[in-house]
C-alpha cells in the first residue's frame, strides 16, 4: 500500500508514434528531459508504421536509454508485417524497452513500487453494441481473441505485488475516449471486456492509444481513470500523470 505521505509517482505515456526513418528525432529533444518530469514512460502501441525490424530500430533509437524505465505494448501496426518476434527483440535488446503482452512488470520508483500490466487488446465493441461469440467460426474467433486477452490482462493485474497498478493497452477499454471517432468503427477500436478486466483489480490508471480522432479522458464503469495517449490526441511527446 502506498503511504499517503510519499511523493506522487509520475507516469509519462504516449502511443501511436508510428516511427520510421523520417520521424527520427521528432520526439527525442523532449524525451531527453524526461527524467526531470517522470519516473517511467509507457508506450501504448503502434510504435512503428508497418511492424518491420528496421522501423523497430528507429523506435529503439528514439525511445531507448532515456534514464527512466520504458514499458511498451505493441499495436496493430506493429503486427502488420508478421515480424513481431524481431520487433520485440530489437526493442528489448537494442532499446532496453520492456515489452508486455499478457504479462506484467514492477518498477521501483522514488515514490513506490509501480506495477504495470500490459496487453495489446483487441476489438469487439461495447455494451449494447458489441460482437458476440456466436455464428460463423470467424466471428467466434474474433470475439474469443478479445475474451482471452482480457481474461489474461485481468489475471495479471490481480496477481501484481505492488503499491500502484496501471493497465497499459493499445485498444480502448471504454467508449468514452473514442468520442470523435465514427461510431461505426468503435468495434474495431476496443472492447468492454478490457474495461471489465481493469475493474477486476484495484487499478489506479489505464492508458491506451489507437483512437487517433478520439478524446483524451474517460473512466471504466468501476471508476478507473482511462486516458487515450495517442500522439494525434495529446499532440505532444508525452503526457504526465501523477498518482498519489
Amino acid at each position: 500500500m502506498k503511504d499517503p505521505n510519499d511523493p506522487p509517482i509520475r507516469i509519462a505515456a504516449v502511443g501511436d508514434v508510428h516511427m520510421d526513418q523520417d520521424v527520427l528525432g521528432r520526439f527525442r529533444p523532449a524525451l531527453d528531459q524526461l527524467p526531470e518530469h517522470a519516473d517511467v514512460l509507457l508506450l501504448a502501441g503502434d510504435l512503428t508504421r508497418h511492424g518491420t525490424e528496421a522501423e523497430a530500430r528507429c523506435v529503439a533509437q528514439e525511445f531507448g536509454q532515456l534514464g527512466v524505465p520504458v514499458i511498451a505494448v505493441l499495436g496493430n501496426h506493429d503486427y502488420h508485417c508478421d515480424q513481431v518476434d524481431k520487433v520485440v527483440d530489437v526493442l528489448t535488446n537494442e532499446g532496453g524497452i520492456t515489452v508486455l503482452e499478457g504479462d506484467s512488470t514492477v518498477v521501483e520508483t522514488p515514490a513506490c513500487r509501480l506495477g504495470v500490466a500490459g496487453a495489446k487488446g483487441f476489438g469487439g465493441g461495447f455494451a449494447g453494441r458489441c460482437a458476440s461469440e456466436f455464428g460463423e467460426p470467424e466471428m467466434k474467433a474474433f470475439v474469443r481473441t478479445t475474451s482471452t486477452v482480457a481474461e489474461r490482462l485481468g489475471q495479471v493485474l490481480r496477481d501484481l505485488d505492488c503499491d500502484v497498478r496501471v493497465a497499459l493497452t493499445h485498444y480502448a477499454p471504454v467508449p468514452d475516449t473514442l468520442a470523435g471517432e465514427p461510431p461505426e468503427i468503435y468495434p474495431f477500436l476496443g472492447s468492454y471486456l478490457l474495461g471489465q478486466a481493469i475493474d477486476s483489480a484495484p487499478t489506479a490508471l489505464a492508458v491506451h492509444g489507437h483512437a487517433h480522432a478520439g478524446s483524451e479522458r474517460g473512466a471504466t464503469p468501476g471508476g478507473v481513470r482511462v486516458r487515450n495517449v495517442a500522439h494525434p490526441v495529446i499532440k505532444q511527446a508525452y503526457s504526465v500523470f501523477r498518482l498519489g
